[in-house]
């Protein structure tokens, strides 16, 4: 049975020079990690973001909510030279929550193939997403694996004299990782109907490394059919200019469910370690009773609400936050409070 029941929770990233979260209320934060704890029944967090103040206060909130915490930068359109200061900084900000008594892990950045500048062409994300459905995949493909974990191997050396919990790191199957120097093994784990017929199979295999194995993202968004696109499902949401929703797209909040108790089923016959469902909230993708309900693309166990909306007070299950649950919430509370066998290891 899963030892670490968690969620994806997002302080702020920069793909593009955007932000995935327009505003970051620390009060909220706190909230948030009373509810992750309290009403989904979370026993661990993946705190994920670009900025280390974000991450270290929200990681602090999750400590005192007694939630283990996945301490995790996670740099966007960086280089690999202005990365390395960040892991740095991170690694002694994780270091000092862990001898302030709290259970830490490191996860030392995520799909840098994809996020981070100089493996595949592009100098942003959205110009090197098309390259991996163009002609020319399988050429800017070669020697990233490589490349990926020169960086890694260098980051651990770096890191390992800070920090003196558990390192891990967030890959893609892009990323082809040597597991060697970690000491978790972690997987954005997407299905969708490309891997499914040997999804199993696959996660079965990472096991050979003979060390724990953590799903850092899974998930799927909210519109009918966006389980079989699994991680592209936002892209594929999206008109050609990628910010316009696709117009025959239908809100399904069970496809998320769905989508939840198949993969949480996988996770708990194969011996998971940790689970960290992607993800709390899709803070720049609101929920709109008219107009684009941008929340069709989004991840997120909770609906963002449109400030230019209108909510009925009598109608909020959490009226003083800024957000309402989706379905997908409710059943990932249920499946975590009723699961066994979590113990809680002290990094």
């Amino acid at each position: 049975m899963l030892r670490g029941k968690g969620i994806h929770y997002d302080t702020g990233t920069f793909p593009n020079g955007d932000t995935s979260r327009p505003v970051f209320d620390p009060r909220d934060a706190e909230r948030d990690m009373r509810v992750i704890a309290k009403d989904l029944h979370c026993t661990a967090v993946r705190i994920t973001g670009g900025d280390p103040d974000r991450i270290e206060t929200t990681a602090r909130y999750a400590a005192d909510a007694g939630l283990e915490v996945w301490f995790s930068p996670f740099p966007c359109e960086l280089t690999n030279a202005e990365m390395l200061p960040l892991f740095t900084d991170c690694a002694e900000r994780a270091e000092r929550l862990r001898r302030d008594g709290a259970a830490v892990a490191l996860v030392t950045g995520c799909e840098l193939s994809l996020f981070a500048r100089g493996y595949l062409p592009g100098d942003t994300f959205n110009e090197r997403v098309p390259i991996l459905a163009g002609p020319g995949r399988e050429a800017a493909l070669q020697g990233i694996p490589d490349k990926v974990n020169a960086f890694l191997g260098e980051v651990v050396d770096t890191v390992r004299p800070l920090f003196g919990g558990r390192l891990s790191y967030a890959s893609c199957p892009l990323d082809g990782v040597d597991w060697t120097p970690f000491d978790i093994v972690g997987l954005d784990a997407f299905r969708g109907l490309r891997n499914a017929p040997t999804y199993r199979d696959d996660l079965r295999k990472e096991f050979a490394h003979g060390k724990p194995v953590a799903i850092m993202e899974v998930g799927c968004c909210t519109y009918r059919g966006a389980g079989d696109y699994g991680g592209a499902g936002w892209y594929m949401a999206k008109e050609a200019d990628g910010v316009t929703l696709k117009p025959d797209l239908v809100r399904d909040e069970s496809e998320q469910v769905r989508y939840l108790d198949d993969l949480m089923t996988v996770f708990e016959e194969e011996s998971v370690d940790s689970v960290f469902w992607f993800s709390f909230a899709g803070f720049a993708t609101p929920h709109r009773l008219s107009g684009p309900d941008e929340d069709m693309a989004s991840y997120g166990i909770v609906k963002i609400l449109d400030e230019q909306s209108s909510y009925p007070a009598d109608a909020r299950i959490y009226p003083d936050m800024p957000w309402e649950p989706k379905e997908a919430f409710h059943a990932l509370a249920r499946r975590y409070k009723t699961g066994k066998g979590f113990g809680r290891v002290v990094t």
